[in-house]
């Protein structure tokens, strides 16, 4: 598959719905392709994957993981945004751009290392799920693909490594008052409890502030109370997007934060940490060879939740993830292609 076929393929996974937990169709299409190259194909769920034919136990495996699902398109789209459309040497298409040009460019490499030689095994992966870090995502797979050593997972990075990636906790808190009637002094007003703790969590800062992704974030990102003009309520309920750097784990964050606020906390999950790897890992000094810069990435990805160091990497620029008329630069694929290739020959752990 060279990188005209690649681009053809990513303009029929565009034209496919994928979002979260109905990436059936994508699946279908990537074991369908899998299989035309004599790929022995793996699946679970929405999952698909292939070792690399010739597997040598005696040699490090490497995985290149891209997602299959995508977000849904948001209301400010100018075209069908499962129409596939080039223009200008760009292709427009939700999905493209995150994450779908790491996902074909991988899967180009992975099928033409079947006819040549690699210091390493290769298991592709296209999984699902990702968007959402659903349960039945790469979580549920990855103890079926055998010993993976190090990582390349896809995400639109510019092809610049990301060596460490923040982690991410969510929390529901809830303030609690007394009910009472607004015309007189009666009752505690819970929203007047919830705001010291915003303000704590406006200003509040961590020590550790890290060289690669700076301080911990932490943001109030929603917030519901009462339902009368006349009655103080007694409950308030907002949520807090926290991105915690690679000095933290997140339940150190969560056990500073309950010892600092009044309001009930309940965190989501605590799955997904930061990760990081060393500058000075071979990987990471292969890609400083190829002019590639190492940088923290403040988003979050399969990385959070794989149990091996990896790499975020790919085609594609993260600022248009998510966004109306999405799009990636057909050059960005053929780009990704040749780099994959090179960090993939020279291989080593």
């Amino acid at each position: 598959m060279d990188a005209s076929g690649a681009i053809e393929l990513l303009k029929q996974i565009i034209s496919i719905p994928s979002f979260s937990k109905e990436e059936a169709g994508v699946a279908d299409l990537i074991a369908d392709v899998l299989t035309r190259y004599r790929f022995d194909v793996r699946r679970k769920g929405n999952n698909v994957w292939s070792r690399s034919k010739n597997f040598d136990e005696a040699k490090p495996t490497l995985l290149l993981d891209a997602h299959l699902d995508t977000v849904r398109p948001n209301g400010g789209w100018d075209t069908d945004p499962f129409t596939p459309i080039v223009k200008e040497g760009k292709l427009f298409g939700l999905g493209s751009n995150d994450t779908g040009g790491s996902l074909v460019s991988m899967l180009a490499v992975f099928v033409e290392s079947a006819s040549v030689s690699l210091p390493c095994n290769l298991v592709f992966l296209a999984s699902a799920e990702e968007e959402n870090t659903g349960s039945n995502g790469i979580q549920s797979v990855f103890p079926e693909l055998g010993q993976i050593d190090f990582a390349f997972v896809g995400e639109p990075t510019g092809m610049r490594p990301a060596i460490a990636e923040k982690g991410l906790m969510v929390l529901d808190c809830c303030a609690r008052g007394k009910a009472g009637h607004a015309a007189r002094e009666e009752g505690v007003n819970a929203i007047y409890e919830a705001m010291e703790d915003i303000h704590w969590f406006r200003t509040y800062q961590f020590e550790k502030v890290s060289e690669l992704l700076g301080p911990v974030k932490m943001s109030v990102t929603g917030i519901e109370a009462g339902t009368l003009h006349n009655v103080v309520p007694a409950t308030c309920r907002f949520m807090v997007d926290i991105r915690v750097n690679e000095l933290y784990t997140n339940q150190e964050i969560f056990d500073t934060i309950r010892n600092h606020v009044k309001c009930d906390v309940i965190p989501r999950s605590f799955s997904l940490n930061s990760s990081s790897i060393s500058p000075s890992h071979p990987v990471v000094k292969r890609c400083v060879e190829l002019g590639l810069s190492p940088y923290g990435s403040p988003t979050t990805s399969n990385q959070a939740v794989i149990p091996c160091p990896s790499l975020k990497i790919g085609p594609g620029d993260s600022a248009r993830s998510h966004t109306a008329n999405e799009y990636i630069c057909l050059e960005e694929v053929r780009e990704g292609i040749e780099l994959f290739k090179c960090m993939i020959r020279d291989f080593e752990l």
